[in-house]
């Protein structure tokens, strides 16, 4: 069985990734993260979060694969010194400087090259591998079949990591200047602001008042933004391919997406490895992936040269996930004089994300099952006041479900 590997960009994404079926989590601390951006980790919460994982069976892995800059490796140094003793699994490395630098102050830490050393042949893999790396992870741009004549030509307990679900970078393995070049914001060292995503428009010189959008038609195409990766219809060739872990990108995105996106994987792998000659794919899956925030879907370069087909958006923007109500909490004590349970269910104590009201269409995922839809019949306050909404971010309320729940399952939207 490989790994299904998910992003943690803070701890209750960590804590979703590890409920909905993830074997190993990647984060990073406050620095030499490739995304900045995310809440990350202090060092306190980075020790908290190696001691939760480890305590449930599972492994984590820290990314320090920025580009650092000579000022810079004073803080790194610091950085390493502080976590060596942390218990961390593995450093996710793309810099040889790093690497150097790590192995000298963290000897036996395991080491796994970064999809941003643009790693794209059997002979690169072997040459980090003589330094000392683990487990590769591999370049985007390669091809299912590339991948698996790379592992063939691989030494015995050398890894193989590969992405198989979410944003794509326009540039070769990550590697942009734009976000530079218009912000002054490095991507190489975690600070991309993503302009790829951005709208633009081209303006006539003498016109600067008149600019004139670019988009998909039959003479033109979105020229940056690149579609979605999602691989979820075709577990049996990733099972097949000699890929030892299998990555979904998203540290950016919520907890939401990243308890779906772990959920659906999970449910697609475990199926083949009841059975793999009888394994057939649940439509399902591909519908709880339509319900995140995503682009486009594609299978990346899987089946397509990026020579030959670009995976570039057709559509304007991100296709909207469906509204995120709320995560159900743990044993709470019952509002007095409130029914507890009638033919139409229990009630449960949540913690809202977004508003719900009585009548709203809701779904309900669980770790392991699709959502399963009902409505909302009876709110309460946590009081035990009747209330037609939870209109507040964060506040506790009971909901009456008419399945079992259990801490950590999610109510969104229904249809």
């Amino acid at each position: 069985m490989p790994e299904l590997l998910s992003p943690a960009g803070n701890f209750e994404k960590m804590k979703a990734a590890l409920l909905y079926g993830a074997d190993a989590v990647y984060l990073a601390g406050n620095l030499f993260g490739m995304r900045s951006a995310a809440d990350n980790f202090t060092d306190d919460e980075l020790l908290s979060a190696v001691r939760y994982v480890h305590e449930r069976g599972k492994k984590i892995y820290l990314t320090v694969n920025t580009m650092p800059r000579e000022y810079e490796y004073g803080a790194l140094e610091r950085f390493l010194h502080t976590v060596k003793d942390y218990g961390i699994d593995a450093m996710i490395i793309a810099d040889l400087g790093v690497l150097n630098t790590v192995k000298r102050i963290i000897p036996d830490i395991e080491i796994h090259i970064s999809t941003q050393a643009s790693a794209v042949s059997s002979a690169v893999c072997r040459a980090y591998h003589d330094m000392g790396a683990k487990r590769i992870v591999l370049a985007r741009e390669l091809t299912m079949n590339e991948i698996m004549e790379i592992k063939s030509n691989l030494p015995k307990g050398l890894e193989l990591e590969a992405f198989i679900h979410g944003s794509m970078c326009v540039s070769y393995s990550g590697r942009c200047t734009l976000s530079n070049y218009l912000t002054e914001r490095d991507a190489n060292r975690g600070a991309c602001t993503q302009p790829c995503r951005w709208n633009y428009a081209l303006v006539e010189e003498k016109r600067p008042d008149v600019p004139l959008p670019i988009m998909e038609t039959e003479n033109g195409t979105f020229i940056l933004g690149s579609k979605d990766m999602c691989m979820i219809e075709h577990i049996p060739e990733l099972m097949n391919s000699g890929i030892d872990s299998f990555k979904i990108e998203g540290r950016m995105k919520s907890a939401y997406y990243t308890a779906v996106v772990t959920n659906a994987y999970r449910m697609a792998m475990d199926s083949y490895m009841r059975d793999p000659k009888g394994y057939k794919f649940d439509d399902a899956l591909i519908k709880e992936l339509g319900c995140v925030s995503h682009r486009e879907y594609c299978t990346g370069y899987y089946f397509d040269h990026p020579l030959k087909c670009a995976n570039l958006g057709t559509q304007n923007g991100y296709i909207r996930d469906k509204a995120y109500f709320a995560t159900a909490l743990g044993d709470m004590e019952l509002p007095k004089n409130v029914e507890f349970e009638n033919e139409n269910g229990r009630l449960y104590p949540f913690i809202q994300r977004n508003k719900v009201s009585i009548g709203d269409a809701a779904e309900l995922i669980s770790p392991g099952k699709v959502g399963r839809a009902f409505s909302v019949t009876e709110l309460y306050s946590e009081k035990g006041e009747r209330i037609e909404s939870a209109p507040h971010p964060s506040m506790i309320f009971f909901a009456r479900v008419p399945f079992e729940v259990h801490e950590g399952d999610i109510m969104r939207a229904g249809e």
